[in-house]
């Protein structure tokens, strides 16, 4: 028996030893695979994503797979149309003004990160979204073709209206909400009629931010709705100052953007993992010369010189989200009446 036994045994080598000759050795398990929907601009190539995931693959044996859309507004939407059905695990590209109508959803569990760590200019208590980077919004101009540009957002309503600026939709695009909300901090009840006024200098509304900036490098107008931060861009990756920052005297209007856990998702050990990571060095160095937003977390080196140029706005405007939630609708059809006139 015993001799039988180690026949059959050398046999069931050798036939195994033949089958990986013959390249049908049984397949590996496939990798975990964490599905992320984030916007656009994140997952570019010169965007923080591709790093971001090599980083965190190379640590977990998992695969990321990024979902993009065009911005976070449009990240919202599509995640309130998808439901409970949604193939993702985590949302990442929400925002302080979208976490409060998020939040309504039902569609986000408790991110369970220690959030001590965390480096932000006003505390952050959110038990479902876990911000990783903020800035102010700001008008950049193009100081080559803009001499004078607005001091302030009155000047930016009141001006030559053969100065043009691009802007961002505020139904689709989170700077575009931005923009909507600053306005309507700084003019209140009269935002209605600055909207009609501004709507001299708007050569055009984009559905995202990306449309908006391109447009605005390739020359169409002097000037476009981005972030107090955008000017280290060009001058640490393309060595010119030609591009500037505004600096409003109302104050500026800040966004915050966070990730959230998708509840229900079968991967929630690697969510988790991965949120975790979210706030680390990681994926945090990616942030200032990929994103080119200020980082939420912890860093391993210092910020560049490039970010701190610009200055600081003397005032923050932000919106409660709660605020945001219950009047987006109202303040975005007053925006559209005046536009549309």
């Amino acid at each position: 028996m015993r001799s039988a036994f180690i026949s059959a045994r050398f046999l069931a080598l050798i036939l195994a030893g033949l089958a990986m000759l013959c390249g049908v050795a049984p397949a590996a398990r496939a990798a975990e695979t964490l599905t992320i929907y984030t916007y656009e601009s994140f997952v570019a190539d010169w965007g923080p994503g591709p790093k971001i995931k090599a980083a965190f693959e190379a640590e977990c044996g998992c695969s990321i797979e990024w979902v993009a859309v065009a911005d976070g507004v449009a990240l919202l939407n599509r995640l309130k149309l998808e439901g409970r059905g949604t193939r993702a695990d985590i949302v990442l590209g929400l925002d302080n003004n979208l976490v409060a109508e998020a939040r309504g959803t039902g569609l986000f569990a408790p991110h369970g990160v220690d959030t001590t760590r965390l480096s932000l200019p006003m505390s952050w208590t959110d038990p479902l979204f876990l911000p990783f980077d903020y800035a102010h919004f700001a008008v950049i101009y193009d100081s080559e073709r803009l001499k004078d540009p607005p001091k302030s957002l009155h000047d930016l309503v009141e001006g030559d209206a053969t100065e043009k600026i691009i802007l961002e939709d505020p139904r689709t695009s989170t700077p575009g909400l931005g923009f909507l909300l600053w306005m309507k901090a700084v003019f209140h009840d009269e935002a209605g009629a600055a909207w009609t006024k501004l709507g001299r200098r708007v050569l055009t509304v984009t559905p995202g931010w990306s449309e908006a900036y391109g447009l605005f490098t390739k020359g169409e107008a002097p000037m476009v709705l981005s972030y107090i931060t955008s000017p280290a861009y060009h001058e640490i990756e393309e060595k010119s100052e030609r591009y500037k920052a505004a600096l409003f005297e109302e104050g500026h209007y800040i966004q915050i953007e966070v990730a959230g856990l998708v509840a229900g998702t079968a991967h929630e050990v690697l969510a988790r993992r991965f949120l975790s990571f979210m706030t680390g060095p990681g994926f945090q160095d990616q942030i200032p010369t990929g994103n080119w937003m200020f980082p939420a977390g912890r860093v391993s080196s210092a910020m560049p010189a490039a970010f701190g140029s610009v200055g600081a706005p003397g005032r923050t405007f932000i919106f409660d989200p709660e605020i945001v939630a219950a009047k987006r609708q109202e303040w975005t059809a007053e925006w559209l009446d005046a536009v549309t006139r």
